[in-house]
């Protein structure tokens, strides 16, 4: 039996006392919770305005915590580039140094061989 409004009427005029007159009301109620199970599911205002304001406080805070995030990347990234920078002035200082030794072991072959040329020669 589907609930109308017409229907309940007629038999609200016909209800012999409250008692039964109760009854029609409770089967109305439990014919619409049949038919609409999804009602208990509907969110009121407020409950939807309390979810409201729970996400944007959830929103406010992975937001901070993504600025967080962010600072630290940022002084890490900035620790790496200090890094790199010493590493590179450590390479230049090496290569410096390496120039300087081949230089001097070319130098010392350098007059090694002509020390043994002139020797060579007799004219040491």
């Amino acid at each position: 039996m589907s609930v109308s409004a017409l229907h309940i009427y007629e038999q609200h005029t016909d209800a012999p006392d409250d008692k039964f007159w109760a009854r029609i009301i409770a089967e109305a109620i439990g014919q619409l919770e049949d038919r609409y199970p999804q009602l208990k599911e509907v969110a009121i205002q407020p409950q939807l305005r309390e979810t409201g304001l729970r996400l944007l406080k959830e929103i406010q805070e992975v937001r901070l915590e993504i600025k967080e995030v962010e600072a630290r990347l940022s002084q890490e990234i900035d620790a790496l580039d200090l890094k790199i920078l010493e590493n590179t002035t450590k390479n230049v200082d090496t290569k410096a140094e390496l120039i300087l030794w081949v230089g001097g072991v070319g130098l010392l072959q350098t007059i090694l061989l002509i020390g043994v040329l002139l020797r060579v020669a007799h004219l040491i």
